[in-house]
C-alpha cells in the first residue's frame, strides 16, 4: 500500500513503528561501537592525597577530586562492612580518629567495598584493598570544627556513564530527525493544501476546485470542500440570475405606470414622474451591478498605492478636491476593474458627501489598507453599519437631493468581502468620515519602500 494513499490512521503508526525502531538501530549501533566507560573508582590513596591537599587535585588514573571547607558534615549512609573498612583504612594513611570521618553515597547503585587486581592471567580477587565507586561525599571534621570535604568533579553533575548514555540518545534522536521530518512533511502536505484552499476560497469565490489526492479522510474531506464550493458558487449565481430578472421585468410596469400618469393632475404628475424615475434608476443600477457579478474575474497582482493615486489624480482633473499621501508600496492579487470601481465609489461618496477626499495606503500586520477620508457631518453612530445595506439611504446631507440610490457602498463592500477584504466607516475625532478598506497582502516591497503607518 502506497503512503499517500494509505489512511492517516495507518501512516501516523507507521511513523511511531519507524521512530521507534529506528531509534532502537541507532542506539545498538552506537552502543556497540562505542567503547565501554571506564569505572570511576577512587583508591583510599587518592582521597586521602585529595584531603592533604585542598583544592582541587587528579587521581593516578586522571580523575578529578575536588576538596572544599563546609560548615555541615556530608549526610552519612548506614554503616556497612565494606564502609567502615574503608573509613578506617582512611583515617589510618590520615592518622586520625576515624569517627572524624563521614562517607556519603548516593543512591543504590553506589557501593564501597574492598578489591584489587589479581594476578595478569585470571579473574580479579578480593583483597583488603578498599575502594569507592561512583559519587561520594568525604568529609573530615577538623579542629576548628568545620569539615574538609572530598567529592569527585563531574561535568554539569552528572556522572561519566550518564553523560554517555545521553551521548547515545542525541546520535539516536539525530540518526531519526530526517526520518520524522520526512513523514510529518508527508502528512501535513494534504491539510496544508486543504487549508490553502479555503484560504483562496475567502478571497476569491470562483477559485478553481481542489485537485482531490492524498490519504482518503482528506479525499473526502476535498470532495466535500469542492462540492460545498459548487453549491455556494450556484447559490450566488441563482440569487444573482433571479435579481436580474426582477430587476429587468420591473421595468415593463414602470413603463405602462409612464404612459399612465399623463392623464394624472399636473400637481401629481411631476412627483410620479420622479418616483418613476428614481426607480428606474435603481433598477438600472441592480442591472449594472448583476451584470459587474457576471463578468469572469481577472486576479492579477496590482501594487494598490498606484491605483489609488491614479484614480485620485483623474477625480482632481474633474475639478474635485482629492489629494493622495504618501503610501506604503504593497501588492495585492486582484480584480484591477472591480477595485477601481470600489475605489473610486468611496472616492466619490467622500468629494459629493465630504466636500473632499483625502487618500492614503498603509499596512496593518498582514493586510493593505486604505483610508480614505472627507470633511463631511459623519454618520450617525448606529446608522454606520446600514449604510452598507443595499438602497438604504441616510437623512442630511446624505439624502436623495445630493444624488445617488445607496447601493454604492453595498456594490464596494461584496467587492472587498470577495477579494478577501472589508470595508469600515469610522467618524473622525474632528469632523468627517473615514471609510477604511482592508485587503489581504499578495507581496510587501523591501523595507526601504514601505512608508510609516502612522
Amino acid at each position: 500500500m502506497r503512503l499517500p494513499a494509505a489512511p492517516l490512521f495507518v501512516q501516523a503508526l507507521g511513523l511511531v513503528i519507524a521512530t521507534l525502531v529506528a531509534a532502537e538501530i541507532a542506539t545498538i549501533i552506537v552502543v556497540l561501537n562505542l567503547p565501554p566507560p571506564a569505572p570511576d573508582v577512587y583508591a583510599v590513596q587518592d582521597v586521602a592525597q585529595a584531603l592533604r591537599h585542598p583544592g582541587r587535585t587528579q587521581t593516578r588514573d586522571g580523575r578529578d577530586l575536588m576538596t572544599h571547607l563546609a560548615v555541615a558534615p556530608p549526610a552519612a549512609n548506614t554503616e556497612g562492612h565494606r564502609r567502615l573498612q574503608f573509613r578506617a583504612a582512611l583515617a589510618a594513611v590520615l592518622a586520625i580518629d576515624p569517627a572524624r570521618i563521614v562517607i556519603s553515597q548516593p543512591g543504590p547503585r553506589l557501593v564501597v567495598f574492598a578489591a584489587s587486581p589479581g594476578p595478569r592471567r585470571g579473574p580479579p580477587r578480593i583483597t583488603d584493598v578498599p575502594i569507592l565507586f561512583g559519587a561520594f561525599d568525604v568529609g573530615v571534621r577538623q579542629p576548628s570544627g568545620r569539615w574538609l570535604v572530598a567529592a569527585p568533579v563531574t561535568a554539569f553533575g552528572i556522572d561519566p556513564w550518564q553523560q554517555r548514555l545521553l551521548l547515545v540518545l542525541a546520535i539516536a534522536a539525530l540518526a531519526i530527525s530526517p526520518l520524522a521530518w520526512w513523514f510529518a512533511r508527508r502528512l501535513a502536505a494534504p491539510i496544508s493544501a486543504l487549508a490553502a484552499g479555503a484560504e483562496r476560497l475567502g478571497r476569491d469565490p470562483k477559485a478553481p476546485p481542489l485537485p482531490s489526492g492524498g490519504p482518503p479522510e482528506v479525499r473526502a474531506a476535498v470532495r466535500a470542500f469542492n462540492e460545498m464550493q459548487q453549491r455556494l458558487a450556484q447559490y450566488v449565481e441563482d440569487r444573482t440570475q433571479m435579481t436580474a430578472a426582477i430587476a429587468h421585468d420591473l421595468r415593463t410596469p414602470l413603463t405602462r405606470m409612464r404612459f399612465r400618469i399623463e392623464a394624472a393632475p399636473d400637481d401629481l404628475r411631476e412627483k410620479m414622474a420622479a418616483d418613476i424615475d428614481q426607480m428606474d434608476a435603481m433598477i438600472a443600477a441592480t442591472l449594472a451591478f448583476v451584470r459587474e457579478e457576471s463578468r469572469p474575474a481577472q486576479r492579477v497582482r496590482l501594487e494598490i498605492a498606484s491605483l489609488v493615486e491614479t484614480i485620485f489624480d483623474e477625480a482632481a482633473e474633474t475639478g474635485a478636491e482629492a489629494t493622495a499621501g504618501p503610501s506604503a508600496r504593497v501588492v495585492v492579487d486582484g480584480d484591477p476593474l472591480a477595485l477601481r470601481r470600489l475605489i473610486a465609489n468611496l472616492v466619490e461618496n467622500a468629494v459629493k458627501f465630504g466636500g473632499r477626499a483625502h487618500g492614503r495606503v498603509f499596512l496593518e500586520g498582514e493586510m493593505a489598507v486604505v483610508e480614505i477620508s472627507d470633511d463631511g457631518p459623519g454618520i450617525p453612530p448606529d446608522q454606520i453599519e446600514r449604510a452598507f445595506e443595499p438602497f438604504h439611504r441616510l437623512e442630511g446631507s446624505r439624502s436623495r437631493d445630493t444624488g445617488g440610490i445607496g447601493l454604492g457602498l453595498a456594490v464596494a463592500r461584496a467587492i472587498a468581502r470577495a477579494h478577501g477584504g472589508d470595508i469600515s466607516l469610522t467618524n473622525l475625532a474632528s469632523r468627517g468620515l473615514c471609510a477604511r478598506l482592508r485587503l489581504p497582502l499578495a507581496y510587501v516591497s523591501g523595507s526601504a519602500g514601505v512608508a510609516p503607518t502612522s
